[in-house]
């Protein structure tokens, strides 16, 4: 799948702005086909974002299911004769596109595109109506799971519902990536695969084109300052290209490769794909990018922000960038879900690590006793969705250098015996998808009992010492992580990443000897996880959580939402960022233990 982006031979419309919007109270639009015709009595909402903040009202915030947007573009006359396509970056987390009252695609899951072409719904030269419905219920056969519950009892009214989910994120709701109109010719580039290889100064560029139409294909490599370095033609192909730069965490060189295709010698499409050669490969211990030994500085992340929730905002993204190059910080994991295209692509140009996550998360019970991995939970619609959520990620993400790494789940149950079979079968696809990156699972459970460890190339481990456990005992961090990291070793003999470890902060609470939800003990904890993370040459890498405060559903343990971050929601720097600073800028990139 390509970016949306404008080129000599494609057109982009781009409907971000201010929409219609109506809250489906008794989820009944689809039965009453509000679609047919523009909706009514609606209020305004800003596209993308989430629309759970933007008003006053506690009722749209914690609303439970159906939603509609809608608005209006034009058609240019001059698209008549080309193929004509709707592309969503994200809806929350089911959605269904009308285009004049017609059904254009239905899509299941809330982090990744919905496309469709809809050549046939539009009228070209007038104004089109394009009607979104999106619906925020979760269940046991998306990604992420969870389960809408009626409440029976004398204590609560009849219908009364709630929507449970088990992980500690608020569920943000509604559009949150860019809506684009675009136009290709009828023979068009539907997409481009780039595998790259290093053999000592070249670099080598193994390209394949899905082309639908007829014509010739010309293949050309520019550096960045628009010199032809490489050519090919047809279809599928290798480039060389003699004393290369490589793409690499702290120096991110990009190339830019170009398809034209012609048709009786005149041009029928053209793309462009920025394209960095980097090698990446797990060797006992290490974690090779480009041969050398890398070390993970950096987050666990979330998208989120203070009133457009998880809606896309470059102001934002930019200014996370900055902190993450302030702060000496080479990485980062899309925790718990896959981050927009426009965050990869800043990743590619910034020269940041990113282990990619799908948005299996949740798939726990943390709150519960229940088990999971069975067949009216965790089972085998669930493990089909999964499936096809890892293709359409790969598919959308395959040609960014800065994934380094897939993570095909956060914290499940994977002590439950049903979830190595389940996992193996997961992480499998995912390497027949992408034979050319490692794969990894993000554990919360004990090195004894998990049944995914073997399956994994590097293994990822969340930790919280002293606070969710022997909470307020700094000195228990030590005795305790020493034989967590070693008994994972032994058992495994995979390098391993510390991919999650903090405590929550509130800004501004102080405390001498430090005490919990000061900054002075989110310091402590973080420093003393640190102490014994440095002893052990297998340890490769340190994600702090988190980066930046975020939103949960409220809970009596969470005071408007989770303080773990190492920065304010509206991204000021608590005491530890100065400390991490300190700490990160003295450890290089690339650097092997001894």
């Amino acid at each position: 799948m390509l970016y949306v982006t404008e080129t000599e031979t494609r057109e982009v419309k781009e409907l971000s702005g201010i929409w219609k919007f109506k809250v489906d109270e008794n989820n009944e639009g689809i039965e009453k086909e509000w679609y047919k015709k523009p909706l009514e009595d609606t209020i305004l909402m800003p596209v993308p974002s989430s629309y759970n903040d933007i008003t006053q009202d506690p009722e749209i915030r914690d609303h439970i299911g159906m939603v509609w947007y809608e608005t209006e573009f034009f058609i240019p006359e001059s698209w008549s004769g080309k193929r004509v396509f709707a592309r969503i970056g994200s809806a929350s987390h089911t959605a269904i596109v009308f285009i004049n009252g017609n059904k254009a695609v239905e899509h299941k899951g809330g982090f990744l595109p919905l496309e469709a072409e809809i050549t046939d719904l539009v009228k070209f030269g007038e104004e089109n109506r394009i009607t979104v419905m999106v619906d925020n219920r979760l269940t046991w056969d998306i990604l992420p799971p969870g389960e809408v519950r009626e409440i029976k009892d004398e204590m609560h009214p009849e219908g009364y519902k709630i929507q449970e989910y088990f992980f500690d994120f608020f569920n943000y709701s509604g559009i949150h990536r860019p809506v684009k109109i675009y136009s290709v010719p009828q023979n068009y580039i539907k997409d481009i695969t780039v595998r790259t290889k290093i053999n000592e100064k070249q670099g080598i560029i193994e390209y394949e084109i899905d082309y639908c139409g007829k014509g010739e294909v010309d293949v050309s490599v520019f550096d960045k300052d628009g010199n032809k370095v490489g050519e090919a033609k047809g279809e599928k192909g290798t480039i060389v290209i003699d004393d290369a730069k490589f793409w690499e965490p702290g120096n991110p060189y990009l190339y830019f490769l170009k398809v034209k295709t012609f048709i009786d010698g005149n041009i029928e499409d053209s793309y462009t794909l920025p394209v960095g050669i980097r090698e990446i490969r797990v060797d006992g211990k290490r974690f090779l990018i480009n041969g050398k030994p890398f070390y993970f500085k950096g987050f666990g992340k979330h998208e989120d922000a203070d009133i457009r929730g998880k809606g896309l905002d470059q102001v934002i993204n930019i200014k996370d960038f900055n902190l993450l190059k302030w702060i000496g910080a080479n990485s980062f994991r899309t925790s718990h879900y896959p981050y927009s295209e426009e965050i990869l692509y800043l990743a590619d140009i910034y020269g940041i690590a990113v282990i990619e996550e799908a948005p299996a998360v949740g798939m726990n019970a943390f709150m519960g006793r229940m088990k999971i991995f069975t067949e009216e939970r965790v089972g085998t619609k669930t493990l089909e969705h999964h499936l096809k959520v890892m293709e359409e990620l790969i598919s959308r993400d395959k040609n960014h250098p800065c994934i380094v790494m897939w993570s095909v789940a956060n914290e499940p149950a994977s002590f439950e015996e049903a979830s190595g079979e389940y996992f193996k079968k997961v992480i499998e696809r995912t390497r027949e998808l992408d034979p050319t990156r490692p794969v990894t699972l993000v554990e919360s459970s004990g090195y004894r009992e998990t049944k995914a460890g073997d399956y994994v190339d590097v293994l990822c481990v969340n930790r919280y010492y002293s606070w969710y456990t022997d909470s307020g005992n700094l000195d228990i961090i030590e005795y305790q992580l020493e034989r967590e990291l070693s008994g994972w070793y032994e058992r495994f003999k995979k390098p391993i990443i510390m991919s999650e470890f903090g405590a929550d902060s509130i800004a501004g609470f102080h405390s001498d000897p430090p005490m919990m939800f000061t900054e002075e003990y989110q310091k402590e904890m973080i420093e003393r996880f640190q102490q014994v993370l440095d002893r052990f040459d297998f340890v490769i890498g340190e994600h702090v959580w988190n980066f930046a405060d975020f939103a949960t559903k409220q809970q009596v343990f969470r005071v408007l939402g989770n303080r773990k971050g190492v920065f304010t929601r509206q991204r000021q720097p608590k005491l530890v960022a100065h400390f991490l600073r300190e700490r990160w800028h003295k450890i290089p990139d690339f650097w092997e233990k001894k």
